[in-house]
This record gives structure tokens, sequence and C-alpha cells, in this order.
């Protein structure tokens, strides 16, 4: 399994309150201020309908 690189959510506001996310064939997310306490795995189809859901709100 290989992700890109991390990089800073667009759905992350200015406030500092983020959270960064590898892309690839699994979608590893984390808190920007707290990468140490873990990495959440979402499969890549599932990340996909995530952000379509949250597009449509």
């Amino acid at each position: 399994m290989r992700n890109q690189d991390w990089h800073k959510s667009t759905y992350s506001g200015a406030s500092g309150e983020c959270v960064e996310v590898a892309e690839g064939l699994v979608t590893l997310v984390r808190d920007t201020q707290n990468r140490e306490r873990g990495t959440l795995a979402v499969p890549a189809r599932e990340w996909v309908a995530l952000l379509a859901d949250l597009d449509r709100l």
C-alpha cells in the first residue's frame, strides 16, 4: 500500500484545527497538532463517498 505525501485537507479551516491526509488505495487521516495520537485508515472508495457527501452539505 503506497500513499502519496501528507497534505493539509482543503476542508480544514484557518483556525489551526487541521487534519492531514495521504491519499492512495487507502486514505490516511491524522490530526495535524497531534500526529503521535495515531492515524485513521479509510478505504479510498469510502473516502471519496465521504467527500461527495460533504460537498452536498
